[in-house]
């Protein structure tokens, strides 16, 4: 009884000190050993396979024959006998996954997560094969140009994805450990501080089509998010008032606030056609507008405006707002940004701005200094 290690040659399982298999494979320069416990229940043999991971093979023992010894039911282990890809199918088919406001994202993960993981039984899994698929992700095209690799924040949305699963799965009695736990995300460097000058703003609105317009109208203003705008909903605009009331279920935050309206934003909306209250406020020929990325990406090129993503008209709300004079809680309170860091994160102090500290140095004169002591 105890632990045994399966030969990769003719499957027999040997004592973990045997050096060789009968069959002569030398066992111990084998390096990838799949391991079986071994005992005994009421007089009959039991013997599980449990994998690669010797520690688990361990663990497992020590509650088999503890269970035994205390005279409980003996389980076997879901990791045994369940897939990753059936876990899988199992969490995307919760009601509340399909509820969240990254379920497809998860979708998109799991379509990165799958092709690795997806045929191995959960036991089979270990913190090591985590790490050698991030190095795997790391070196692969992004899809958003031939030459960008994979960002380390997209692998860490992947992992946290994966990580997610098997929380849920350990709370619901679908598994028994997480490979991921304990594995630190990647560093992250997805830091930006793109901010549209005024001229580049007005080449932009020169280039959208009409359907795009308001809306990067709106972005420029106000920095809300890309989400939060395709979303946007008549009951939710107050013209009078010059507000957009957006509710919790409409944040990433998931606490609602209250966004004030420039002018030209407020003209805008006011010569659109409106709808009626829960109708999308924009439209393309009759249908809610569902995706800009293509028409942003050719308006932005007929531009002539480089390095500029959609978010970083967050960035640059945040930072005209601050440029006007205007505090740091009201500005938050306008973007929904709950933290001080996430505040510096999206504000951008310019160069220029900065050399205005040092504008009155070379204006100062010295000769009524004295140096005490001299």
């Amino acid at each position: 009884m105890g632990l045994l290690v399966e030969c990769p040659t003719c499957k027999k399982r040997n004592s973990t000190k045997a050096k060789t298999c009968s069959c002569g494979f030398a066992l111990a320069k084998f390096s990838g050993r799949v391991y079986w416990i071994d005992y005994l229940v009421e007089g009959q043999r039991k013997r599980e396979r449990i994998g690669p991971n010797k520690a688990a093979a361990e663990q497992r023992l020590r509650e088999v024959l503890s269970a035994r010894t205390e005279g409980r039911y003996i389980k076997i282990s879901p990791d045994v006998r369940t897939r990753f890809k059936d876990l899988a199918d199992w969490y995307l088919n919760l009601e509340e996954v399909q509820a969240k406001r990254s379920y497809k994202r998860d979708i998109q993960s799991l379509n990165r997560l799958l092709p690795f993981f997806g045929d191995r039984l959960l036991k089979d899994i270990t913190p090591e094969m985590v790490g050698a698929y991030r190095l795997r992700r790391l070196g692969e095209p992004s899809g958003r140009t031939p030459r960008t690799l994979t960002t380390p924040a997209t692998v860490n949305r992947e992992i946290a994805c994966f990580k997610t699963i098997f929380n849920k799965a350990i709370i619901n009695g679908k598994a028994e450990r997480n490979p991921v736990a304990g594995i630190k995300p990647l560093k992250e460097n997805n830091e930006r501080d793109r901010v549209l000058s005024q001229e580049e703003y007005a080449r932009l609105l020169a280039r959208c089509p009409a359907h795009l317009l308001p809306i990067v109208k709106l972005a420029y203003h106000t920095g809300m998010r890309q989400g939060e705008i395709m979303a946007l909903t008549w009951d939710k605009v107050d013209l009078k008032e010059g507000f957009i009331h957006l509710q919790p279920e409409d944040c990433k935050t998931e606490e609602g606030r209250s966004v004030p309206l420039h002018p030209e934003v407020i003209e805008t909306l006011k010569a659109m056609p409106g709808g009626l209250p829960g109708d999308k406020v924009f439209t393309y020929k009759g249908n809610s507008v569902a995706c800009i990325k293509k028409s942003f990406a050719t308006a932005r090129g007929e531009a002539g405006i480089e390095d500029f993503v959609f978010h970083d008209m967050r960035h640059t709300a945040t930072t005209n707002w601050r440029l006007q004079g205007h505090d740091y809680i009201r500005i938050m309170a306008a973007t929904g940004q709950k933290t001080m860091s996430t505040f510096k994160r999206y504000n951008t102090v310019s160069r220029e701005e900065l050399k205005t500290l040092v504008i009155g140095d070379a204006n100062d004169t010295y000769s009524d200094i004295t140096i005490k002591g001299k």
